[in-house]
């Protein structure tokens, strides 16, 4: 009988994901531990270190009960019957298979804490997202560092949850995906933790495969969401040089009962940890097989994204009579989609920079994003595509080029003209005539996010533009 549940890593993953399990099973003492201290303090106060509909809820329910957030790595890990590994699995940045195969340094490091301090049996559990047959590389680590006393159990448990919906996603998934080995023992650590998905989750979600199906469905989960995203804004290119309406096409591909309505939105490019980082190592595992025709596929994903984020600042640029030198840019939305404070990978920052190396003064405001978040995005010298306008360094050299607001009034007063760059609720009610009587005349409005009101926008006055929207209803007003 599991009594104790023990995550390693309390980020945008581990901290949610085992506060639902204690929330649902109150007879299991779950605690989340990380080695940064600042990070645990601040899942121990009122001030949570992510943003997350509906978290702080159950955080308030549960911590002090049966969820403790700490530091003391080895003592939990030394108690818990099972370790969920939640740490973060970036792209590596040098040596072998640098910007395209994963880093399990973290992972690596998990692995020899929980082979030190076990005195009993584990059932480890993959959480991360990780290459496939990452399981028998841990599994050498703690077998080899156990004497062979102590046995453990390697399990795949990827999460599919959205950040912005991560508590109903934990909550009320659409399945829950368990790998592990034929063997007896395989299964019985599969049916432990199936035991605990099933304090609320329907058996006929739980789905259970070998070790290998699951680490490699992770991956071709999001191979195939961001395909999706990248497929409708190529078409949304496609629509602007044609005259067609790419909502009215999403519309159309929607009623197909074979394709469904999600993730047909255009815009102006995905974001976050995982989608990118998980299509180079889906490139990555193809290459080192072989398979280069298949990697050379999915390479076109992300080389859409780039030049849909690309094709976003060249329309600013050139719609603002070639020049955005000098002009206040305000920049609306800067985390990587609405409902999360998370700015990893977000397609603002990119966006961002191109404008900044061609001088643009930008204005950003964003709900839940902290200033110190955006200056310190913004001030990273890694190179996210390749785009002319972004020749040269886009690390910005001086503060007065970026303002960051509290206020969206603010932030576009005197402004040129306004990116819209992630679809956050409100700046669908924002009174815009305010917004245009304080702009610089001609205002322009770019919506990446094509969450706008363009006919309305027009009325006013401003010479909007909306992504896979015909030239003809932008140029003019």
């Amino acid at each position: 009988m599991v009594k104790k549940i023990c995550g390693i890593g309390a980020g945008y993953v581990g901290g949610p994901t085992m506060a639902v399990i204690a929330l649902k099973c109150p007879s299991i003492e779950v605690a989340v531990v990380d080695i940064s201290h600042s990070r645990i303090s601040a899942w121990n106060s009122d001030k949570l270190p992510i943003y997350e509909p509906g978290l702080e809820q159950v955080i308030q329910q549960c911590r002090g009960k049966n969820l403790h957030f700490s530091t003391d790595v080895e003592k939990h890990v030394y108690e818990a019957d099972i370790i969920f590994v939640n740490v973060n699995t970036p792209t590596k940045t040098s040596g072998l298979g640098a910007g395209k195969a994963a880093d399990l340094t973290y992972w690596e490091t998990a692995a020899r804490v929980i082979a030190d301090v076990s005195r009993s049996n584990k059932i480890v559990v993959e959480k991360s997202t990780v290459p496939v047959r990452t399981a028998e590389v841990i599994e050498k680590i703690l077998v080899h560092n156990s004497n062979g006393k102590i046995k453990y159990q390697i399990l795949s448990n990827p999460e599919f949850l959205s950040e912005g919906t991560a508590m109903q996603d934990l909550l009320n998934p659409d399945r829950v995906l368990l790998g592990g080995n034929d063997s007896l023992e395989g299964q019985e650590a599969i049916q432990k933790l199936k035991d605990i998905y099933a304090h609320w989750v329907p058996q006929d979600r739980i789905i259970t495969t070998n070790l290998w199906s699951a680490e490699l469905s992770k991956l071709a989960d999001n191979a195939f969401l961001a395909q999706r995203i990248s497929s409708i804004n190529a078409m949304s290119a496609l629509c602007e040089a044609t005259g067609a309406d790419v909502s009215q096409v999403s519309c159309v591909l929607s009623k197909n009962t074979k394709l469904g309505s999600k993730y047909l939105n255009a815009s102006v490019g995905f974001g976050g940890s995982c989608f990118q980082k998980d299509i180079l190592n889906l490139v990555y595992i193809c290459e080192s097989n072989g398979l280069f025709e298949v990697a050379n596929y999915w390479k076109e994903v992300v080389k859409v994204n780039d030049y849909q984020k690309s094709r976003f600042v060249k329309k600013v640029v050139t719609s603002m009579f070639n020049t955005v030198s000098g002009k206040k840019i305000a920049v609306l939305g800067f985390s990587f989609k609405k409902d999360t404070s998370d700015t990893r990978k977000t397609p603002a920052i990119d966006v961002c920079k191109g404008l900044l190396a061609d001088n643009a003064c930008l204005s950003i405001y964003d709900p839940r994003v902290s200033e110190e978040q955006i200056r310190r995005d913004l001030s990273t010298n890694e190179s996210h595509w390749d785009h002319s306008i972004q020749a040269k360094s886009t690390s910005f050299t001086s503060a007065k080029q970026v303002s960051v607001f509290a206020d969206v009034y603010e932030a576009t007063k005197d402004a040129h003209g306004i990116c819209v760059l992630t679809e956050w609720d409100e700046f669908k009610t924002i009174d815009y005539r305010k917004v245009f009587d304080s702009m610089v005349k001609p205002a322009f409005v770019f919506d990446g996010r094509n969450v706008l009101d363009v006919d309305k926008l027009r009325e006013i006055g401003f010479i909007a533009y909306s992504i896979g929207k015909p030239l003809n209803q932008w140029v003019d007003c």
